[in-house]
């Protein structure tokens, strides 16, 4: 008596998800969330190694290698484009997957609006800062004359994507809060199609439009995200806010105008997985400078294709673990701690389970699956496959540890926990990436397997850092 009926159905789902996630268990969760991110990984693995293809087909000998070497470069500030832009996402998903778990439509609505308008803002300034620093970026890493006048081309036409990325992730990562990650599915199914068609059509097309080299490469990814963002944009427009017992997303609900205690929780939880991302773009720029400075023929173009070859494995553990920080949020909202415990735990073996199955064809085939990327029609690109098959081989020794750092390192952030794994990551990466590594390669001649084994030692301590964060539980109790 005295309790409304509003009242009595929260209570009666207290520490249960709604919406399409309701009545499901833990491995159907997963299985629901994880399947369209990994189909997206793919792709995006698929368009980023046929850029890496093109760009080894583009020229040959000497001017070949400078190629790999400045899209190796490029990579990296691809990465720092895309740094506050992640932060932006992974606030907006920390706070709406809290509310979905909550059943709390106006937040998700609010979350939604001011994600959009962070991503944009924050796009444009990562944009003018880039463009303007361009130039030091480029002189700062060393490379040779040819390979620094194609990274300057590459980036003078990629910066330009940086506004896009903001508006998109913030988006795409709203959308999987929900449990919907069907819809970032397709609008990325878009941005790859636009950008292998536009990629192939401006590097080796007839002129006007063929024949512009590395900045067609770059154009050709501007124009893909550009066309997932209209698709992503035109679907929630379609949505509906609400319905059945979970909440949903809309841009007809949306009121663009700043709304400031939603950007505060935002920012209380991107600032720290900013600066998490920028310190690790420092660390890694630290560590490829060493590496553009080894005395080995294509040392940065072995780098670039072993990391492209890695990054394979990293398709199930990032979808496995982006399910895991949804069913996290979502469950801490609703109350289940427990439960979200045991989804993150579930998701860590079928990481571990699925990364590790990857890691044995990299240690049975690791030349071939670089030949398919390099194939060596002159010395200096077989200088690059004897130095790019070692690291391939690292890779596969050290999938499951990777699996465990993966898995823990998202699902905290999915808590909101990101001030933690910031901290964690710095403690271990300024030891080895910084300190061992410049000791190594100063006073032991340490070469590019050697600094890998280094970054490998970095993650396997990581990977006990965070799973003792995890069985500790803290992370249960952080406010968003």
């Amino acid at each position: 008596p005295g309790v409304t009926r509003e009242a009595r159905e929260r209570a009666r789902v207290v520490g249960e998800l709604g919406g399409r996630l309701s009545g499901l268990s833990i491995p159907r969760q997963v299985g629901i969330l994880a399947i369209w991110p990994l189909l997206e990984q793919i792709l995006g693995f698929v368009v980023g190694t046929v850029d890496l293809v093109l760009a080894t087909r583009m020229s040959v000998g000497l001017d070949r290698v400078a190629i790999l070497d400045a899209l190796g470069l490029g990579l990296y500030v691809v990465w720092l484009m895309m740094l506050v832009q992640g932060a932006v996402g992974t606030g907006v998903m920390a706070l709406i997957s809290r509310a979905a778990g909550a059943r709390n439509q106006e937040e998700a609505t609010e979350g939604l609006s001011q994600g959009l308008l962070a991503g944009l803002v924050t796009g444009l300034a990562a944009c003018l800062v880039i463009r303007l620093l361009i130039g030091p970026i480029v002189g700062s890493f060393g490379l040779s004359e040819a390979a620094s006048q194609h990274a300057r081309a590459y980036l003078s036409v990629l910066v330009y994507i940086c506004p896009i990325i903001g508006i998109m992730l913030a988006a795409t990562h709203a959308l999987r809060a929900i449990g919907d990650t069907r819809s970032p599915f397709l609008a990325m199914l878009l941005v790859n199609a636009v950008n292998v068609a536009s990629t192939c059509l401006f590097v080796f097309g007839p002129e006007p439009f063929g024949n512009m080299g590395v900045r067609g490469l770059a154009l050709g990814t501007v124009l893909g995200w550009a066309s997932g963002l209209i698709l992503v944009l035109w679907m929630l427009w379609r949505m509906k806010a609400g319905g059945g017992d979970g909440v949903g997303l809309s841009l007809r609900a949306c009121r663009f105008r700043p709304h400031w205690p939603i950007i505060r929780r935002i920012a209380r939880i991107g600032i720290p997985q900013g600066a998490e991302m920028f310190g690790m773009w420092l660390i890694h720029s630290v560590t490829l400078n060493y590496i553009s400075r080894l005395a080995i023929t294509g040392a940065m173009g072995a780098h670039v294709i072993a990391i492209r070859v890695e990054s394979l494995s990293f398709l199930p553990g990032f979808a496995i673990g982006t399910a895991g920080a949804t069913l996290v949020g979502q469950y801490l909202g609703a109350g289940n701690p427990d439960k979200a415990a045991q989804a993150v735990r579930w998701c860590w073996g079928l990481a571990a389970g699925f990364m590790g199955l990857i890691g044995l064809s990299f240690l049975i085939w690791p030349e071939e699956i670089v030949r398919l990327i390099l194939p060596s029609t002159d010395a200096d690109a077989e200088a690059v496959v004897r130095v790019a098959t070692p690291l391939v081989v690292l890779c596969g020794v050290v999938q499951p540890i990777l699996a465990t750092c993966m898995v823990m390192k998202i699902t905290l952030r999915g808590a909101g926990a990101t001030r933690t794994v910031m901290l964690g990551s710095f403690s271990t990466m300024i030891l080895f990436r910084v300190l061992m590594v410049s000791l190594a390669v100063h006073y032991f001649d340490a070469s590019l397997r050697g600094i890998w084994i280094l970054m490998f030692c970095d993650i396997t301590l990581q990977a006990v850092i965070f799973t003792w964060i995890h069985y500790r539980g803290n992370w249960k109790n952080t406010v968003v």
